[in-house]
């Protein structure tokens, strides 16, 4: 019963098999020019989409966002994103450093978007040409977001009609954007450059990939320096085929959505059998593959004597003990059928 991550899980075997075959193909073109890499950027032309599009993969999802806001933001820009935001809590300083000293400037916003009326507020500030203040350069969203919500179609559009009045680009952090898909409904092109975004940061490490993510840059204008910062980030790999034969078959029949809509199944299945029970509490909708809730002490207490695996989460409200479930692709029914057997004994 690990719900704790889905950063946890393995990969997915056709992922393993995948890239078993890459390597025992024989030699081929490094760096990028090998028939996998150039597979993946085809392969998501097609289901975004957007024939001119350009697609680079890279190791972490760290690296991912960094360097594509790297691409549309300078030394003394600014970042606009929610202040739980993963670029803004977990990244350790990367957007700063990769940047060469950007600033991440906060906008509050439900279940952790941020809100477009405060965005436009903010954008609306009089800064523009001032040398005295960082010049606003980028905004970034994260689909799903830390709390688990996913952004609509329409959410995106108002802060991309924001974003482009002042000329600024659109950066998507897609660590979770197939479970957001998959909740949504929609086609990955409506829910990415349809609606405004100039590039997504889409990650497969989380949903079945052994580590692998790709930079998609839908404005083909903002990607001319990403190959010079990819390399001088450390993130040009050699043997490419290694990230590439990943995501071919992430993406190939898909396998990609699949996983996702396993994930996001069994967090239903985890929500749907705790919150009939008395003390429990969500603190945001579920939208993807992760819960955040409210446990009685008892309940809590009977669940890790019995095994399961799960983050504590602050609550607003003082004296809740409230806490994080993640499900993933391999997660299994019975362990979440057993997590809730117990929290219904206790």
């Amino acid at each position: 019963m690990n719900f704790r991550s889905d950063n946890e899980t393995g990969a997915h075997p056709a992922i393993i098999e995948a890239v078993s075959r890459a390597f025992a193909a024989g030699p081929v073109h490094s760096y990028g020019a090998d028939p996998w890499t150039q597979k993946v950027e085809h392969r998501l032309r097609e289901i975004f989409e957007k024939p001119d599009l350009r697609a680079w993969p890279v190791a972490t999802g760290t690296a991912a966002n960094v360097l594509a806001l790297a691409s549309c933001c300078p030394p003394w820009g600014a970042i606009f994103c929610n202040p739980a935001s993963h670029l803004a809590v977990d990244e350790a300083n990367a957007p700063q450093f990769y940047t060469g000293g950007a600033k991440l400037s906060v906008v509050d916003g439900p279940a952790g978007k941020i809100d477009a009326q405060k965005l436009a507020a903010a954008l609306a500030e009089p800064v523009y040409g001032v040398v005295h203040h960082p010049q606003p350069a980028a905004v970034s969203i994260a689909q799903a977001t830390e709390c688990g919500a996913a952004y609509a179609p329409e959410e995106i559009a108002a802060i991309a009609t924001a974003t482009h009045r002042h000329g600024l680009k659109l950066h998507m952090d897609g660590a979770r954007f197939a479970n957001a898909l998959s909740f949504v409904g929609c086609s990955p092109a409506e829910l990415s450059w349809k609606a405004g975004v100039d590039v997504l940061s889409l990650g497969a490490t989380k949903n079945g990939a052994m580590g692998a993510e790709v930079v998609i840059f839908f404005d083909s204008a903002v990607a001319g320096s990403f190959e010079f910062l990819r390399k001088r980030g450390g993130h040009l790999f050699s043997k490419m085929r290694l990230l590439s034969s990943q995501l071919d078959a992430y993406f190939a029949d898909g396998l990609w959505l699949a996983n996702a809509r396993h994930a996001n199944a069994m967090a239903r299945r985890l929500a749907s059998g705790l919150t009939p029970l008395t003390g429990t509490a969500l603190l945001y909708p579920v939208d993807a593959n992760e819960i955040f809730i409210v446990l009685p002490g008892a309940m809590h207490d009977a669940l890790k004597a019995g095994g399961a695996q799960y983050h504590p989460w602050p609550s607003d409200r003082p004296g809740e003990r409230a806490y994080r479930l993640v499900t993933a692709f391999d997660t299994d029914p019975a362990d979440v059928d057993k997590f809730l057997f117990i929290a219904r004994q206790a």
